[in-house]
């Protein structure tokens, strides 16, 4: 009921805005000398979720194509943010192993997690696909690394912007002016409870990354099947 109740805080205050296009607009998007990067684990939906997804998004490019949609290949929720992107961070500044180490010692005898996306939610910056983990599993992996990482030497911002406790996938971020902002928001109400498919989480990633998970610039470290 707590992440029902973000989700539907987010778009209760944002959906107006968005209808009047008073959004803000991501000035680093575009940016080619971003070089901002970090390091996250992650999970992919799968195929039929992300098409669903992409029909969604073909139906706002209909309104406003210039806005910056999330690549099929690059969707993805966030498990767990542990180096937040910065300019200046590089592979060569840690030690990789030591990380999968503490990653694998927290998925021992996770419980099976399920993942369902139902409906949109939006900020003045961002659509986002609403996830809602089914089961405990996702949160006692998130409370045990928070745990394992803290008890280590090792470099993390974990929880450094924010404590995560959602499952979304961001879809759609604000790079230009809406072109037809009442249009656009009238399209994310018709959105806001539809159906995007369930999956079992039988993977993470863990990836070195910019911070729109570009697949051109990440690098999987590894899988880590569950």
């Amino acid at each position: 009921m707590k992440l029902i109740q973000h989700y539907d805080n987010m778009f209760n205050q944002s959906i107006g805005q968005i209808s009047r296009g008073e959004i803000e607009i991501d000035q680093q998007i575009d940016n080619d000398r971003d070089r901002r990067r970090g390091l996250t684990l992650l999970i992919r939906p799968n195929d039929e979720i992300k098409a669903r997804v992409g029909a969604f998004q073909d139906e706002l490019m209909k309104i406003d194509g210039v806005q910056y949609y999330q690549p099929s290949s690059d969707l993805h929720v966030t498990a767990l943010s542990i180096i937040s992107c910065y300019e200046g961070f590089d592979l060569s500044d840690i030690q990789i192993q030591d990380y999968e180490d503490i990653i694998s010692q927290s998925l021992n005898d996770i419980p099976s997690t399920e993942l369902k996306f139902k409906g949109i939610t939006a900020s003045r910056e961002a659509v986002l696909i609403q996830g809602f983990p089914m089961g405990d599993g996702l949160e006692i992996l998130r409370d045990r690394l928070r745990s394992n990482f803290s008890s280590s030497a090792l470099q993390q911002h974990i929880d450094s912007r924010y404590r995560l406790a959602t499952a979304h996938m961001t879809s759609v971020r604000f790079r230009k002016e809406l072109r037809s902002p009442d249009k656009f928001g009238t399209k994310l109400q018709d959105y806001r409870a539809a159906e995007f498919g369930e999956m079992k989480i039988e993977s993470l990633e863990l990836v070195y990354n910019d911070w729109y998970q570009n697949s051109n610039i990440v690098k999987i470290l590894h899988r880590f099947a569950l």
